[in-house]
């Protein structure tokens, strides 16, 4: 799987710094929102509805040259919305198309042609905004997507979103990931998730190490297809086969069914498979109500 969002530990260190941040007014939040819902049982008011704004960038009108059309948009959304249980709900606010070769063939990390694409970015802070693209040439070539991080947001909001190929949508060409499954993982980095063999073995299967979840089973690097009984990190102190079915993992669209539930030290766990918390801290209350974790997972982007 080719993803370009690659977390170096210095990132990590700050990253984590600036979710350690907002965790005071996150715990606010996670306690008024139990009191509504104690209150206002039935209320659907505290859910948060990221609003998806798609760029379709294409090297001419045609299918192949990456104008795809609004049913697979459409179709991609939805898998979104199922891979992230229903709970946080994702809509599609409006579709930008242009047809721009340069674009199309050469947009990549740290390009020109990136940054002149982006200069399009639509809403705010809480808004995804999806490129779709060809990634042909340079920095690009062979791609299948990135993302950028919470993080990165305050010092570079015009940057914020995900790039990835547009061939890799439901029913697209790219065999054994045209599922939707690549829009998925990395939404789960725009989330601030990160890979689930992020470190390798070392400090995996705590909270405060590797993936910063730690109920995702140590790995010691990515997974491709679907193997079966996978296990790169042995021996006691790492129980459990590697995780290739987890959405933040490399392995191939049909094999990924799942994000790690998430917990944190001597909470109890979410009711939500996305989990990581991601200094949103999803599970932070006893209470698993999913209203209230989705409003706290999406908190940096509020």
């Amino acid at each position: 799987r080719g993803c370009a969002t690659h977390i170096e530990p210095e990132d990590i260190v700050v990253a984590e710094r600036h979710f350690a941040a907002n965790k005071t007014e996150a715990d606010k939040i996670a306690n008024t929102a139990v009191k509504v819902l104690i209150a206002f049982p039935h209320s659907t008011t505290l859910l948060r509805i990221p609003q998806v704004y798609w760029h379709v960038i294409s090297k001419d009108s045609t299918l192949a040259g990456g104008n795809i059309p609004d049913s697979q948009i459409a179709n991609q959304i939805s898998v979104l919305n199922k891979d992230y249980a229903g709970n946080i709900t994702w809509t599609l606010a409006n579709t930008n198309r242009t047809v721009n070769a340069d674009w199309f063939n050469n947009a990549g990390p740290s390009t020109s042609q990136q940054t002149a694409m982006k200069a399009s970015r639509q809403g705010g802070k809480g808004d995804l905004n999806v490129y779709s693209v060809g990634f042909v040439n340079g920095s690009g070539a062979g791609l299948l997507g990135y993302s950028t991080f919470p993080s990165s947001y305050s010092g570079a909001p015009q940057d914020d979103g995900i790039v990835i190929l547009f061939s890799s949508v439901p029913g697209g060409s790219t065999n054994g990931y045209n599922l939707g499954r690549t829009l998925t993982h990395e939404s789960g980095h725009w989330l601030g998730l990160y890979h689930t063999f992020q470190g390798g073995c070392a400090g995996s299967g705590t909270a405060t190490a590797g993936d910063y979840v730690s109920d995702t089973p140590a790995e010691s690097s990515a997974a491709s297809g679907c193997p079966s009984g996978r296990d790169t990190c042995t021996g006691t102190n790492f129980p459990g086969a590697d995780p290739v079915t987890n959405f933040m993992d490399y392995s191939s669209d049909a094999c990924m069914t799942q994000f790690s539930r998430g917990r944190w030290p001597g909470r109890q766990p979410s009711s939500q498979r996305i989990g990581r918390e991601t200094g949103l801290f999803a599970g932070l209350v006893g209470n698993n109500n999913p209203k209230i974790l989705d409003n706290i997972l999406l908190f940096r982007r509020i």
